[in-house]
This record gives C-alpha cells, sequence and structure tokens, in this order.
C-alpha cells in the first residue's frame, strides 16, 4: 500500500529521530512525529475510501492491419453515494511503459469516459491489461490498487497491399469447383443447359415445361465455375532475413492470399518451419491465415527446397515463394524441386539477386521486395504483362 514516496518519509522520520537523539534535538523529534502521522494519516484515507465502481473496457476494433488506427474506449461510472477521489487507471500494454488514464472525482451516479491510442505501426500480438484503478491520498504516500478489467489481446494483422491475384496455372486441379458446384447445385442462378434426369436428382432441378414438351423428364444443369489453387511458402528462416525483409516478406505474403481470397481461389499457406494450413477457401480460412500471418516469428529450422519439394506433384496450383536473401545453390535447389513437383513457381525476394531461372525454368516470375518502385507496384506490373495459361471462365 505505501508508495516509493512514503517510504521515503518513513525512511526520514527515522533519519530525524536518530539524529535527534544524537544530538538531543527535541525539534527533530517532533519532525520524526510528525512524518509518521502524514503517514498514518495517508493510510488511513486510502482505507477507509468506500469505491463502488463499474468499469467497462472495449478495444475498438480487435484486429486491425499494420498501419490503421486502435483505441481502447474506458467506461467508468460511480454508484456510490459519495463523490470518487481522483483515479488513476494504469493499463499494461505489452512493448510500452503501459497507459495512464488520470479521472477527475466522479460524482453520485456519474459516468465517465475515456480513450487512448494503441500501438499499430508492426505487426503482432498486443497484450492489454489487466486494467487497475488505483486510489492514492492528495500526497502520494499511499495507494490502493484494484483489479478492474482482465487482460485483453489485439491482433495486429500484416500491411496488405492492394495487389493483382497471382498467374492462375494451368492444368487440372484437385477439388476445383467443388464448393461452387454444390452453391450452383442448390441455387440455380447459372443456367447452361438442360439434360436427361437420372435417379437419384433432385426433383426440384426438373424443368416442367421442357419435360411435358419433350414427354422425358429434363434436369437444369447449371455452369460449374473453376475455381484457382494459390499456395505460398513463406521462408522464416532467421539467416535469410533481416527483421525489415522479415517483415516485407510477412506483408508481401498476405498481400497475396487476399488477392487470392478476393478471386475466390483454394489458398494454401506453408511456411519452412513447418506450419502448413492445408487447402480450403472462404473468408473464415482467409482470417485463419492472417492471424498466423500476425504471429509468425523467424525459426532456424528448415529448407526451401524440401519444402517447395513437399508440396506435392499437384494440388499446389500456383506456387508463391516469398524468401529472404538466397544463395546461388539454394536457389538451384529450389527451382529443382518446382520441376520436380511440376509446380508453376514466382518468386518474391528480398534482394533482387535471385535468377531469373529459378522460376523461369518453371513458368514463373521473380519479384524484388527491395525494388524502387516497391512491392505492390512491382507485382502489379510483372502481373499485368505475364503470359499465363488461362483457364476458361467455366466449365459445362
Amino acid at each position: 500500500m505505501l508508495a516509493r514516496t512514503g517510504w521515503l518519509v518513513i525512511g526520514g522520520a527515522i533519519a530525524a529521530f536518530a539524529v535527534g537523539r544524537m544530538f538531543g534535538l527535541i525539534e527533530l523529534y517532533l519532525v520524526a512525529a510528525g512524518l509518521l502521522a502524514l503517514v498514518a494519516l495517508a493510510v488511513s484515507r486510502v482505507l477507509f475510501t468506500r469505491l463502488d465502481l463499474a468499469v467497462g473496457r472495449q478495444l475498438n476494433p480487435r484486429r486491425v492491419h499494420a498501419g490503421q488506427p486502435a483505441r481502447v474506449e474506458l467506461h467508468v461510472a460511480n454508484h456510490a453515494i459519495r463523490t470518487t477521489p481522483v483515479l488513476r487507471l494504469y493499463d499494461p500494454v505489452s512493448g510500452t511503459q503501459g497507459a495512464t488514464v488520470l479521472l477527475s472525482p466522479i460524482d453520485p451516479e456519474g459516468v465517465v469516459r475515456s480513450a487512448y491510442r494503441l500501438p499499430t505501426e508492426r505487426r503482432g500480438l498486443i497484450d492489454v491489461g489487466p486494467l487497475s484503478v488505483l486510489v492514492a491520498d492528495p500526497f502520494g504516500l499511499a495507494s490502493l490498487r484494484v483489479e478492474a478489467a482482465e487482460r485483453t489481446e489485439l491482433t495486429v494483422l500484416p500491411r496488405v497491399d492492394d495487389i493483382l491475384p497471382p498467374p492462375m496455372s494451368g492444368g487440372d486441379e484437385p477439388l476445383a469447383g467443388i464448393r461452387l458446384a454444390t452453391l450452383a447445385a442448390s441455387a440455380g442462378d447459372d443456367f447452361a443447359a438442360l439434360r436427361e434426369y437420372v435417379v437419384g436428382d433432385d426433383l426440384r432441378r426438373v424443368h416442367w415445361p421442357s419435360s411435358a414438351r419433350f414427354g422425358d423428364l429434363l434436369v437444369r444443369q447449371d455452369e460449374v465455375h473453376w475455381q484457382g489453387r494459390t499456395t505460398v511458402v513463406l521462408d522464416t528462416r532467421g539467416h535469410t532475413h533481416t527483421s525489415d525483409t522479415f517483415e516485407a516478406a510477412v506483408s508481401a505474403a498476405a498481400s497475396i492470399i487476399a488477392a487470392a481470397w478476393k478471386r475466390r481461389d483454394l489458398v494454401r499457406l506453408v511456411t519452412t518451419a513447418g506450419w502448413d494450413s492445408g487447402v480450403d477457401a472462404g473468408h473464415g480460412h482467409a482470417e485463419r491465415l492472417l492471424d498466423e500471418l500476425a504471429r509468425v516469428k523467424t525459426a532456424q529450422q528448415g529448407t526451401l527446397r524440401g519444402t517447395v519439394g513437399g508440396l506435392g506433384r499437384s494440388g499446389s496450383g500456383a506456387v508463391i515463394v516469398v524468401a529472404g536473401t538466397l544463395p546461388d545453390a539454394e536457389q538451384a535447389g529450389l527451382a529443382g524441386a518446382a520441376n520436380v513437383g511440376r509446380h508453376s513457381l514466382t518468386v518474391v525476394a528480398a534482394t533482387g539477386g535471385v535468377s531469373t531461372a529459378v522460376a523461369g525454368r518453371s513458368g514463373g516470375d521473380v519479384i524484388a521486395l527491395d525494388g524502387a518502385e516497391g512491392f505492390a507496384v512491382t507485382w502489379n506490373r510483372v502481373m499485368m504483362g505475364h503470359n499465363t495459361v488461362r483457364r476458361p471462365a467455366s466449365i459445362r
């Protein structure tokens, strides 16, 4: 309960008493007694302060991209019959000294609102709380701390640039179109043709006017849109990155995932540390990948060649490797792994010192993160001029 100032005052009182006893000065005895009485009064004031507060805290929003504003909103209501003293609210915030908010006295049944901003310059998880209310005497000699709100967490997602979607790979994609086929079968928005009824078909799909005209049951067949597949491989090895290049790589990976998701691709994220999201689509899957990129850190294990080679011969679609600095030997191994797996490989590297043969042998490109134009401009320029194998808009 005693603050640092209170302990210093007690120390001064003891020193005054000792000096007074040594030199026989009654005045110093009185000074010591006064200081001790002041501390006792401060402690009594804090102990007998009765608070009946309702404290609320809300993060707005709870998930933001790096650089976007986020703040903590505080709501304090006084339900006691007396006016509160000056209140000090302290909220620990990871990576900072914490946030301190001073509130003026609150009248009975009064409400005070306050807010403070959180640092969102870099991605990651920011721990906020637990929030404490501190009641102190006017001299700051004693204080009482009461926990008022539990710990919460802000997720700062990587910065996402507005870029074009990655190139589509040629060839058949396993499971491609299954999700949209299911939707088409139930909704029937895109009519393609009529076909004969087969046992097991949904009777709601029967086209009755045509069936009556031809004397046989005919069923609507809707077009099935092709669904692309994109795999993003993130190099998380610490020796290939600096802190800045790693943040740029994570941001690039998040931008590519967001662009592929907007095109409704099946998306997969793999890291050299062994994390694999699996192939999926939809808003929830994209949010899970962005959450993982918010938490990802550098590690020492893993190789790019082994990670790319472990993607399998099919089902990976367009593979985009977001890497750090790649030695010549590793570039050759990466190109070899892509050829064995028959992947369409695009390399996004921390520096421009990557041979175009790495991706060229598998029909891709090399894009530098440190280019003078910036990643988004360079990526969009390359994608606009990319001569990819285009799939038809639909399969009938």
